[in-house]
């Protein structure tokens, strides 16, 4: 239901606001002051009733206030910028940072508060826990798993913000979680009754130094959205005009997550030194999860996380990352720039612009694909409410609290996980688990490679474009639960990312499948990027048995050509260096024997259709009346050749079908090819091809020679 501002009122007067909380510091009439203004917020919204013929009415703008000076925004510029940011910094400096340490001296002092909560946490989750100790007792803890899940998800939302956060943790921890826990959980949301308008008016003054009015011109009369940790208004900047939005932090949150995660912490030690069945190191997690948490409690570093992801992502047309203002943001203050759109699985409405969701979710999977695999730095909280379709087409991304990042080393690891999946080689794709800190070197994979197996060989029998994401992602988690996995936060976190993304695209197309959105960017990238860990997992695709696989580059072109970032240069370049690289000598041996085959079945097909084309005189003339044609090859043979010649055809047109491609870039690897070892490299292949031409002729001459005998096959 959409919300029309008044055009006589628009937002809530600051005045109103500002006399407000002056009257509840000076003892004034409060009530009559809060009664005032809540009758004119009310006053001030007006719903948007359907009309006779079923359209709804059309928003109007809100309007701007009279009392304010409205001038085109301009950014600052970098100097200018920067200062602000470094007093938004200084205004943080007394930000609070995790520390077990700290936490434990400062609520272990406070005994009976610690106690209450203790009770508190106790009642809820102890009769959870006695329901599934009966459930193991009476052997039904499988078929009661997805009810007791639902309650779990439900005793998290009583609880707390720090329950609502670790429950959406937990939900992305595979090897933590059965996948019916993972499932539920990952539907709490963290929406919380507000807090009064008045202490987040307060906190603004108290932390900005400034005084409401002088801020803004006008603010929303309540809030437009609440979380957790705080609540969003939306209001306008007296200097400039500017529509904004501004968190304000939740008044006491800090002191009740450093006392929820003070006795959260006694549990996982209770956990690590107690419970075997759990291999993975819950401390550890508890540890680096509250960390992130104690993170998003600094809006200034949110702020600071925003400008860095839109610096690295908002540079592609079709993403939208929020400006932020410094000079009104602090440790418990954020003001950034408003965004006009839509949540993103709200389809309906955005199909009512003229948009397309599934075109959303496609820049939302291309995004996410850079942010884990190019930049490593990536939104870790991406749900429904966090993007926005904005009305000219725009994918916004917000709230910038959860961060995380994938190690540098672990981004070519996953793209090579990709590989040897594609190759169905388990053992390899079993190592690559040490790579990506899945396992600990001391732990043996061999008894994981059947478990791979059983589930791979089933899940691969689908082609790229029918397996479902949030399938394979639920068949891996079995297989992390039931092995001593250590998920790392970053590989949970995407996984997540990508699943709800999926879950979004699938509510427009049931068909829809993340994988195969996917796959032009892996193609892509094992094409262009010249990493030598890249180059390798790209030739570990295309070699099986000595033997070059043709219909694998064909088809990594074809889906490379799809991502619209793909060069035809990017594509060549690298291979080539490879390829003449003074340690490339068992590449160089595998490239000669295929350039061999390929010259050879360009050569004979030539001949073929040559002789085809002749008329039936001609062909009994030259070829002495031999009823076999011009060469000594079967008919299967032949037809392999023909198609080898066909596949490197279709393969040069589809690098000419980049609209990057230009014959100029053939020039560098011309002037590769002038140096000595290519010129030797060139001349093995050219003696390769006459070798077997001139075999090729010899059995022809042979043949003609002795009509009697059977066809010479090489």
């Amino acid at each position: 239901m959409s919300l029309v501002v008044g055009q006589s009122l628009g937002l809530t007067r600051v005045g109103d606001c500002v006399s407000l909380c002056n009257s509840r510091r000076n003892g004034g009439k409060s009530k009559y002051f809060l009664v005032n203004r809540r009758r004119l917020a009310r006053a001030a919204l007006v719903q948007a009733r359907p009309r006779e013929d079923g359209a709804t009415a059309t928003p109007s703008p809100p309007p701007r206030a009279t009392t304010a000076p409205v001038v085109q925004y301009r950014r600052a510029d970098l100097a200018d910028d920067l200062q602000a940011e470094a007093r938004a910094l200084g205004r943080a400096v007394d930000a609070s940072v995790y520390s077990p340490e700290l936490i434990a001296r400062k609520h272990g002092s406070q005994p009976l508060k610690a106690l209450r909560r203790s009770v508190e946490i106790l009642a809820a989750l102890g009769g959870f826990a006695l329901r599934l100790g009966i459930d193991q007792r009476q052997g039904k803890l499988v078929q009661n798993m997805k009810k007791r899940a639902g309650e779990l998800r439900r005793i998290f939302t009583r609880l707390g913000p720090t329950f609502v956060k670790l429950g959406q943790g937990l939900s992305t921890r595979p090897d933590l979680c059965p996948p019916d826990y993972l499932e539920e959980l990952s539907e709490l949301q963290d929406a919380l009754p507000t807090f009064p308008d008045a202490e987040a008016f307060a906190c603004i003054e108290r932390e900005l130094d400034l005084s409401l009015e002088s801020i803004f011109s006008s603010v929303s009369p309540e809030p437009i959205a609440a979380a957790s940790l705080g609540q969003v208004y939306k209001a306008q900047l007296r200097y400039s005009g500017q529509v904004v939005a501004v968190k304000v932090q939740r008044p006491g949150i800090e002191e009740a997550i450093g006392l929820d995660f003070y006795l959260i912490r006694g549990v996982g030690k209770l956990i690590n030194k107690y419970v075997d069945f759990i291999t993975t190191d819950v401390l550890a997690l508890i540890d680096e999860f509250a960390c992130r948490v104690y993170q998003e409690l600094n809006y200034v570093q949110e702020a600071q996380n925003a400008r860095r992801f839109k610096k690295l992502y908002a540079d592609k047309a079709d993403v939208l990352v929020p400006d932020i203002f410094w000079d009104y943001t602090s440790r418990k203050v954020l003001t950034m720039e408003w965004v006009e759109g839509t949540k993103l699985n709200e389809q309906v409405a955005i199909e009512s612009q003229g948009l397309k969701v599934l075109d959303l979710v496609n820049t939302g999977i291309q995004c996410s694909l850079r942010q884990l695999l190019e930049y490593g730095f990536f939104h870790a909280d991406p749900h429904p409410g966090n993007l926005l379709a904005t009305p000219d087409g725009k994918l916004a991304f917000l709230d910038f609290g959860m961060m995380s990042e994938t190690p540098e080393e672990a981004r070519f690891a996953i793209i090579g996980h990709v590989v040897h999946l594609v190759n169905r080689d388990y053992e390899a794709m079993a190592r690559d688990y040490y790579a990506l800190k899945f396992l600990s070197p001391d732990v043996d994979v061999t008894p994981i490679v059947p478990a791979l197996r059983d589930f791979f060989d089933d899940a691969l029998n689908y082609t790229v474009s029918e397996l479902n994401f949030k399938t394979l992602v639920d068949g891996l988690g079995a297989v992390f639960y039931q092995y001593p996995f250590n998920v790392p936060a970053y590989y949970a976190l995407i996984l997540r990312s990508l699943t709800v993304l999926e879950g979004l695209a699938l509510y427009a197309d049931p068909n829809f499948k993340v994988l195969a959105a996917s796959y032009p960017y892996f193609a892509k990238r094992l094409l262009t990027d010249p990493n030598p860990y890249l180059r390798d997992a790209l030739i570990e695709l295309l070699f099986k048995d000595g033997k070059f696989r043709w219909n694998r580059l064909e088809n990594l072109l074809q889906q490379g050509s799809k991502d619209r970032d793909f060069s035809a240069k990017d594509a060549l370049q690298p291979v080539l260096k490879l390829l003449l690289d003074p340690n490339g000598e068992e590449l160089r041996l595998l490239v000669i024997k295929e350039a061999v085959r390929v010259s050879e079945a360009i050569a004979l097909g030539s001949v073929v259709d040559t002789y085809n084309s002749m008329p039936e005189f001609l062909r009994s003339l030259v070829f002495s009346g031999n009823g076999n044609g011009p060469l000594t090859m079967s008919a299967t043979e032949l037809e392999s050749t023909l198609e080898l010649r066909d596949q490197v055809s279709r393969i040069w047109s589809l690098l000419q079908s980049s609209e990057s491609f230009d014959p100029a870039i053939l020039q560098p690897i011309v002037q590769v090819l002038q140096q000595p070892e290519a010129r030797r490299l060139g001349g093995r292949v050219a003696g390769g091809v006459g070798q077997r031409l001139a075999a090729r002729f010899l059995q022809q001459l042979l043949r003609a020679t002795t009509p009697s005998s059977s066809p010479i096959i090489p």
